[in-house]
Order: structure tokens, then C-alpha cells, then sequence
């Protein structure tokens, strides 16, 4: 299921390069979810409404970390989805979120996360996001073929805590 380049950009985003056994997580691929695990303390479902998905955290939950990565592979994608986090109270998480882009064509593939966080009270969340790009410098997304500006070896990372209010 996992190719090398989809195991290079988790390997980036995620800390991993296979799946983690035990852990919670939710991996998407060119727009599609292709593969997750949740555990007893941690839940992840689809949305009904729009493209995304829910996580929710039970609460007293200590130690857990949860991965949800996106990896784009493919030129001419364009992925937006609505992520809602709702974190139980007295819970202690880590999320290790994040987007890994392989794109070696001339047209331009992107992903927007838009999260919303509902923390319950005496909570504390880690959320860690990282983005990475790479290509092979022929394209620069508008798809003439010209090239020049293509993205390459670009890394961002984000980390907030946030704890609920006791």
C-alpha cells in the first residue's frame, strides 16, 4: 500500500516510515483516506458533511499520541478538509499533524486543513504540524510547461500547546 516516496514524506511529516502499531492515526492519500487505527481512549470517524474528519479524545486520556498525516503524490490535486479535535477533559494528548507533497509534474497540488479544537477542562494538547515539499523542479504549478518555481526540500513546522481552562 505503502510505496518508497509515500514512506520518504511520512518518514518527514510524521516521524515514521511505517505504520505505527498501537497508535491512533488517520493517513490520507491524493484526497483519499487510505488507511487508519484508533484505540480504545481515541476515536476517529469521517465526517457526513464535508470532506475531513473527527477526533475525539475520551476524557482522562494520558500518553496518546495520534498521527494524522497527508501525502500527495500526485500533480493536480487540490485536498481541503475540516478536521474537528474534541479533547475530553483531564486529558494529556500529543497530535502529530502534517502534509508531505512529492510533485515532480507541471500542475500545482496543494492541501488546506482547516481544524477546530474543543478542549475540555483541565485538558492538554500538544498539536505538532509539520509541511513538506519536494519535486524535481519542472513545474511551477501553472501548467505551461515552462518550469521555474517548482517547490523543493521546503519544511515548516508548527507546534502549539494548549491546555483547557481548570
Amino acid at each position: 500500500m505503502l510505496n518508497i516516496t509515500d514512506k520518504n514524506l511520512l518518514d518527514r511529516i510524521s516521524d515514521f516510515s511505517s505504520i505505527p502499531v498501537g497508535a491512533s492515526y488517520n493517513i490520507r492519500k491524493n484526497g483519499q483516506g487510505i488507511d487508519r487505527s484508533t484505540s480504545g481512549k481515541v476515536q476517529i470517524t469521517n465526517k457526513t458533511d464535508k470532506p475531513g474528519i473527527d477526533i475525539t479524545v475520551l476524557p482522562d486520556t494520558k500518553g496518546e499520541k495520534i498521527y494524522i498525516p497527508v501525502i500527495i503524490t500526485e500533480e493536480g490535486v487540490s485536498d481541503k478538509v475540516y478536521n474537528d479535535f474534541y479533547i475530553g477533559e483531564g486529558a494529556d494528548v500529543e497530535i502529530v499533524a502534517g502534509c508531505g507533497i512529492h510533485n515532480s509534474g507541471c500542475n500545482e497540488s496543494r492541501h488546506e486543513g482547516i481544524h477546530r479544537f474543543f478542549i475540555g477542562k483541565n485538558a492538554r494538547v500538544v498539536y505538532i504540524e509539520k509541511h513538506y515539499g519536494e519535486g524535481d523542479g519542472n513545474g511551477d504549478g501553472d501548467g505551461d510547461g515552462d518550469g521555474g518555481g517548482a517547490v523543493i526540500g521546503v519544511a515548516v513546522q508548527l507546534v502549539v500547546v494548549v491546555e483547557g481552562a481548570g
